[in-house]
């Protein structure tokens, strides 16, 4: 099993603990897909920015729920449980 270093929510400080932060408002805790970048918060931050961008525009003709559809059936191919 891999081990990846993370950086604890209770742990954060600065950018990552602002990150951490709309993360709880967001989603109610910090998921561990956020977790494994907190040792480049810079990068999370990217990362998020990027999601959020293509989950919740509405410039390209898509409804949130065609959206989520369609990440649902990429992960099912790709045999990702996450």
């Amino acid at each position: 099993m891999a081990w990846i270093k993370t950086i604890a929510p209770e742990e954060a400080e600065g950018l990552l603990r602002r990150l951490y932060d709309a993360a709880v408002r967001r989603a109610g805790k910090v998921f561990n897909i956020l977790r494994m970048q907190s040792l480049r918060p810079r990068v999370l931050r990217a990362s998020t920015q990027l999601y959020m961008e293509v989950m919740f525009s509405e410039e390209n003709g898509l409804t949130r729920a065609q959206r989520e559809m369609i990440a649902t059936v990429v992960s099912r191919c790709n045999k990702c449980y996450y």
